[in-house]
């Protein structure tokens, strides 16, 4: 990080940043990425100092970025999606990946697309539409096949993975994650870059009865949390981990406020309440947990996600819960039934939801009739108009959090170290 960090820097005292390489700037936009540095990384990107405050808007462009090679282009335009996605603006970082995928097929560049396919199927698995994610997650098994995939391949292994889960379960992943708990690149450059991916893991493990995956998982980032205080990213991920392998419902919820990615930090309140649901004293804590996770989710644009946890809430009410049921209109849809609301609003034709669920258009055809009977609408017209601001009006009032400092503050390193 230091290296980069001075390479970032213009030759000379005190000339402006944007007079800094480019590419040096881009290559420590990604690195404050992966730690969740986002606004000093927007800020490199667009020729500022990173070091001030500001409140510029997410992603802007520096007016004198000025004619730029296709392949320079292409690194952007990919840096700014992984911080879209990082801080849970799927839509924006879709954009900005099939833009630098664009550039860079133009440009005749194979290193930098991996970088793009990441994005593009995380993004999309987690928006409910895995045929395009399973389409990028092919093109990361191509891209590894012919070894294009060395400047991070935990994380190419670790969307792939995603895409694959999503369609046919954690079973048919087994074997790639045993690859990447095995190996220690892989492992170190996952682990580092995404803090969602340590507590995944130990998920994943705990899911497929494999206790070994787990505990590699845990021991590994606790050792990176060690070598790495100074980032909160690195300490949200450890605890969030180790939360989850013991099953500590009070260090889940203080991963959960240590997280500084919105979807890592919605998991986290999702596995809490899972794990306080265990215990009925605990019920009505549970539900407001995942009440709280279900609004971080909406927020970050992840439907699948929201789904899951909709289909929870009812499960949770159902077993004596804080009722739910009778006071919304989306908790009274199944789970099919969200799926195919989503899409729909999107403008899909039941045809491509068909597609993207893997059920027939006639099917497809039938859910609608009863999401428009449940939530009170008459056509698909007036779905897609008021699905978003259903689900704004449906959710919980939480405030939102503002943004923190990416680096742990002195007062809590001392404590850690202590």
């Amino acid at each position: 990080m230091e290296l980069a960090a001075a390479a970032s820097e213009p030759a000379g005292g005190d000339r402006p940043v944007r007079e800094a390489p480019l590419e040096a700037r881009i290559w420590y936009a990604t690195l404050l990425t992966r730690v969740r540095g986002l606004r000093p990384a927007e800020r490199l990107l667009a020729g500022k100092d990173p070091c001030e405050q500001s409140a510029g808007d997410p992603g802007a462009e520096s007016a004198d970025r000025g004619p730029l090679r296709p392949e320079a282009q292409a690194a952007l335009r990919l840096c700014e999606a992984e911080i879209h996605l990082a801080g849970g603006r799927l839509t924006e970082a879709t954009t900005a990946a099939e833009t630098g995928l664009r550039l860079a097929a133009q440009a005749g560049n194979r290193g930098l697309p991996p970088r793009g396919h990441v994005v593009m199927a995380v993004c999309s698995v987690r928006a409910l539409d895995l045929t395009t994610g399973l389409l990028y997650a092919n093109r990361l098994r191509d891209a590894a096949l012919l070894g294009q995939e060395n400047l991070m391949p935990g994380q190419c292994v670790w969307a792939a993975a995603q895409a694959l889960e999503a369609r046919d379960g954690m079973e048919s992943v087994a074997h790639l994650l045993k690859g990447i708990a095995h190996d220690e690149v892989l492992t170190r450059d996952l682990l580092l870059s995404q803090p969602a991916a340590a507590p995944w893991l130990v998920r994943a493990g705990q899911r497929l009865g494999d206790a070994d995956l787990a505990e590699r998982t845990v021991r590994t980032m606790g050792r990176l949390a060690l070598m790495n205080r100074s980032f909160r990213s690195v300490q949200a991920a450890a605890e969030h981990a180790t939360g989850l392998f013991a099953r500590d419902a009070d260090a889940l919820e203080a991963a959960s406020e240590r997280h500084l990615d919105p979807w890592a930090r919605a998991s986290a309140l999702e596995d809490a309440s899972r794990v306080r649901s265990a215990r009925v004293v605990e019920r009505d804590r549970a539900v407001d947990l995942l009440r709280r996770a279900a609004d971080a989710y909406l927020n970050a644009g992840a439907s699948r996600d929201l789904a899951r946890v909709q289909s929870r809430l009812r499960e949770l009410d159902d077993h004596g819960g804080r009722p739910t049921r009778s006071r919304t209109r989306v908790s009274r849809l199944t789970d099919t039934e969200f799926a195919v609301a989503e899409l729909v609003s999107q403008g899909l034709t039941n045809g491509r939801v068909g597609s993207q669920l893997y059920i027939s258009p006639h099917t497809v055809a039938f859910h609608l009739k009863k999401i428009f009977r449940k939530l009170d609408v008459t056509s698909r017209v007036e779905l897609a108009r008021s699905w978003n601001r259903i689900l704004v009006e449906e959710r919980g009032d939480h405030p939102r959090e503002s943004g923190p400092d990416f680096l742990v503050r002195p007062a809590v390193a001392a404590r850690q170290a202590g």
